[in-house]
């Protein structure tokens, strides 16, 4: 292998960017990766029959037309073709309707009746300010550029989801709210909650929640295609279990969590920089489901069937009490033809477990969407399944399940993965951690190896 001015090991979303990011700035870069593909959370493959093709993790994308590395990366010109959906996302109730979450603020907060005015309240100012604050609020902890804009919007986004929700009053806009907020993968009583539903909101109304033509693996060649087009170099198939086997490099940047980061350099580490990564807590894990079917998901409801996300959990109070699981569902054959033979589709879906769980979701998932979607059952030819343990051995950044590198509490909102002025550096000089370990967080973004990038030049 040849002499790099920076490697960095793992090709997910965060690898990538930083990898990007460092080359755009004339540095000679190779980036690893122990899969015989790049990708990360980004893979489609044939989970369950020859010719339905599946989104092995990430499917839906609204973070990213609002992150400000992939608006800076010309993918579209490396064959990246986005699809939206007519609704972005659709949350049905029992008695037949549903609350949807259009590409319109206007025409989302019309469909909420009396609850209208305190949508627009809650989300319009974020869509306004986004241009402005998006840089503050997908990064690390510093004093904003624009105090008074991130003061309004922090006035919501660091509260709960509970304590937003008591600003509504009808069952189809406490539902909505409920499952923009339960992505943050909380409890929808802890802070800050708020933060990731109005976030989701505002995408939707900024660029929408696009899925992409192909699957979501085109993603990660498109970005692939660019960095070698910038003079990258990708090897795949590699697997570090420690920093000693990489040749000597100038900056080493980590796509991997803190308990991989300790395993594959805590010899390079204080011990005092180890026991602070030892404290580091890994949020709930996810049950994942794929469905080859024989036809349309038949959703009772009519606007469910123009959605790319349906979210399953009925009313603000039963998701409140979580006796029956939160199903996050997307049906990306619906909106583009290269997902299943003519004539079938595909579906996907999953819930939050408790980290590290094995137990198995199918049933109660698969129950969950028969009660929106009667006939669904009778459609299925064939399923996938993967736990906590698969979802883990699939991406060892998957701790116990856990897709969003850490859970995402008022501790660890900024403190990812240590309280630090700089939370990429590591105790050892050159070697940095670039995951969703770090600001700001889990998804399809790439911002935490983009700030990572930044300071590893800043350093070097």
């Amino acid at each position: 292998m040849n002499n790099y001015d920076a490697i960095v090991v793992g090709a997910g979303p965060n690898g990538m960017a930083a990898a990007i990011t460092l080359q755009q700035r004339g540095l000679q870069v190779c980036l690893l990766e122990a899969k015989d593909t790049v990708g990360g959370g980004m893979r489609t493959k044939e989970l369950t029959l020859p010719g339905f093709h599946h989104d092995v993790c990430a499917a839906i994308h609204p973070m990213m037309g609002i992150s400000p590395f992939f608006r800076s990366v010309p993918l579209q010109r490396f064959g990246l073709e986005l699809v939206h959906p007519a609704v972005a996302a659709a949350h049905p109730f029992d008695d037949g309707r549903a609350a949807v979450l259009r590409s319109s603020l206007a025409d989302t907060a019309a469909a909420l009746g009396e609850d209208a005015a305190v949508y627009h309240d809650l989300v319009a100012p974020l869509v306004g300010d986004w241009e402005n604050i998006a840089a503050d609020i997908l990064a690390p902890f510093h004093f904003p550029r624009h105090p008074l804009k991130m003061a309004r919007f922090g006035l919501n986004a660091l509260r709960s989801a509970e304590a937003v929700a008591k600003r509504f009053h009808t069952p189809q806009a406490r539902g909505l709210w409920a499952g923009m907020a339960a992505h943050s993968m909380l409890p929808l009583n802890r802070p800050p909650g708020a933060a990731i539903g109005m976030i989701l909101c505002a995408a939707a109304h900024i660029a929408g929640w696009p899925l992409v033509k192909g699957g979501s693996q085109k993603i990660a060649d498109a970005l692939a295609a660019y960095f070698q087009s910038l003079g990258g170099t990708i090897v795949t198939g590699v697997t570090i279990n420690t920093i000693d086997q990489l040749p000597p490099a100038k900056l080493v940047l980590l796509d991997v969590s803190p308990r991989q980061l300790v395993d594959i350099a805590g010899h390079r580490l204080s011990s005092r920089y180890v026991r602070q990564l030892s404290r580091y807590r890994y949020g709930p894990g996810v049950f994942k489901v794929d469905w080859a079917l024989d036809g349309p998901v038949p959703f009772t409801n009519p606007e469910c069937r123009q959605a790319g996300t349906v979210h399953l959990g009925n009313t603000y109070e039963e998701m409140a009490a979580a006796r029956l699981p939160f199903v996050l569902f997307a049906q990306q054959s619906l909106f583009e033809e290269s997902r299943a033979p003519q004539g079938y589709h595909t579906a996907w879906g999953y819930c939050h477990v408790p980290n590290g769980s094995t137990a198995d979701m199918t049933s109660l998932i698969e129950a969950q969407v028969e009660r929106f979607a009667p006939g669904f059952k009778k459609s299925i030819l064939s399923r996938h399944v993967m736990n906590t343990a698969d979802m883990q051995q699939y991406n060892p950044n998957y701790i116990g399940g856990d897709i969003n590198g850490g859970i995402i509490d008022l501790r660890q909102l900024y403190a990812r993965p240590v309280l630090s002025v700089s939370p990429y550096r590591t105790s050892a000089r050159g070697i940095y951690i670039c995951s969703a370990s770090t600001p700001p967080g889990g998804g399809v973004h790439g911002m935490c190896g983009y700030h990572a990038a930044l300071q590893a030049l800043k350093d070097f």
